[in-house]
């Protein structure tokens, strides 16, 4: 029995696996664009991506202007209003429906946060 790899470099590793072969099915098109999520250890991205055009359509992150002052560190809380802001911003632009790509993180934590505030603000994932 093979041994799970802790070290950071191999977590990482097997993240990109995942996202790969998870983005293999997971596709934006016009209709249903593609809210894809990155984290890194400082802040949290999210962004609705129409694949069809390579176009992104709405983003956020942490150093948006309207999040940076309440938040400090990316936690489940930072998450939540990233989730909110863009899913805010893709209803602004008549994007009502998506696909959810959550680039080969477990869905759980800031993650799943996230994706839960985009859903109470309307989006539908």
């Amino acid at each position: 029995m093979a041994m799970a790899s802790t070290s950071k470099r191999g977590r990482e590793k097997q993240r990109k696996r995942r996202h790969v072969r998870v983005r293999r099915k997971v596709v934006g098109t016009a209709e249903r664009p593609r809210l894809c999520v990155r984290k890194s250890l400082q802040h949290i991205y999210a962004q609705v991506v129409d694949d069809e055009r390579g176009r992104t359509l709405v983003s956020a992150s942490t150093m948006c202007p309207e999040i940076r002052e309440q938040v400090n560190s990316p936690t489940v809380e930072a998450a939540r209003l990233i989730g909110g802001l863009v899913a805010r911003r893709a209803l602004a632009v008549g994007v009502e429906r998506v696909v959810f790509d959550r680039a080969g993180y477990p869905y759980r934590g800031k993650v799943q946060a996230l994706a839960d505030a985009a859903r109470e603000e309307g989006l539908a994932l």
